[in-house]
């Protein structure tokens, strides 16, 4: 379907990544434990439900085979999002959560479990959701690029979530968004690289859901699932930017009397 396939689906990627991350910060910065969870939900929401799943369906627009329609089965395709939401979920309170335990690990070693974790909720998620395409024929995937599709996810997931665990400022959070995009993307053209269908004329025509009837109600989903956190995260009190600021510049004396 062209090029916008892809950067629509980039795009996506960013935005949800950019939010989550933005989210995953106010978890760990948060320490009453009932503001933390709703703080660490809309991160698991607008990474794994957004950044990914529905970076996967639309990146599925542009995924054709001659001779046969495509379809969608509704449980694994339904599983697929749980997985990847539950799973980053998991990934991101080990990264962020106020724990004595965890808080004894060596330096860099949560964020590094951590983005694995969310790494791995992104192959599941791409692997679970092509397990639900049916085809009037089989499908069959190169192992070795399934292989390096998974290294890309999980690669670029932790230098990801450990440049935002890091990140006090704008910029660099936004470089971590497009860091987790290009891992989210980049595993899943890479899997759709190593895809072989074969056509059986004598099969049955595949039964389910056509990609765009899925996309629709999944992008109003995924609009409501953005809102909510960019919401949260424009009333919350004292962005973490101001504070950093001030402890770069702290104000002088004059200033002070003033």
């Amino acid at each position: 379907m062209g090029p916008w396939v892809f950067l629509l689906a980039y795009a996506t990627a960013v935005a949800g990544s950019y939010t989550g991350l933005a989210c995953m910060r106010r978890t760990r910065e948060e320490t009453g434990r009932s503001g933390g969870n709703w703080w660490l939900l809309m991160a698991s929401l607008s990474i794994g439900g957004v950044g990914i799943w529905l970076m996967h369906f639309i990146g599925m627009m542009g995924f054709s085979v001659p001779g046969t329609v495509i379809r969608y089965q509704l449980v694994p395709t339904a599983l697929s999002v749980l997985v990847a939401v539950a799973t980053t979920m998991f990934g991101i309170w080990f990264v962020t959560a106020h724990s004595t335990v965890l808080a004894r690990l060596p330096r860099g070693v949560r964020p590094g479990i951590g983005g694995t974790i969310v790494g791995l909720a992104v192959c599941l998620m791409h692997y679970i959701g092509m397990s639900a395409v049916r085809v009037q024929g089989t499908i069959h995937h190169k192992l070795e690029l399934v292989v390096v599709s998974a290294v890309i996810g999980l690669v670029g997931s932790t230098v990801a979530l450990a440049l935002a665990r890091a990140a006090e400022r704008f910029v660099v959070r936004l470089l971590s968004a497009f860091v987790m995009a290009a891992a989210v993307v980049g595993l899943h053209y890479t899997g759709m690289a190593g895809i072989h269908v074969v056509i059986d004329p004598g099969a049955p025509d595949p039964r389910g859901i056509a990609v765009l009837s899925l996309l629709f109600p999944a992008f109003i989903l995924g609009i409501i699932v953005l809102a909510a956190p960019i919401t949260a995260l424009v009333l919350a009190p004292e962005s973490d930017e101001y504070r950093q600021d001030e402890l770069l510049d702290p104000p002088t004396d004059a200033a002070i009397r003033t």
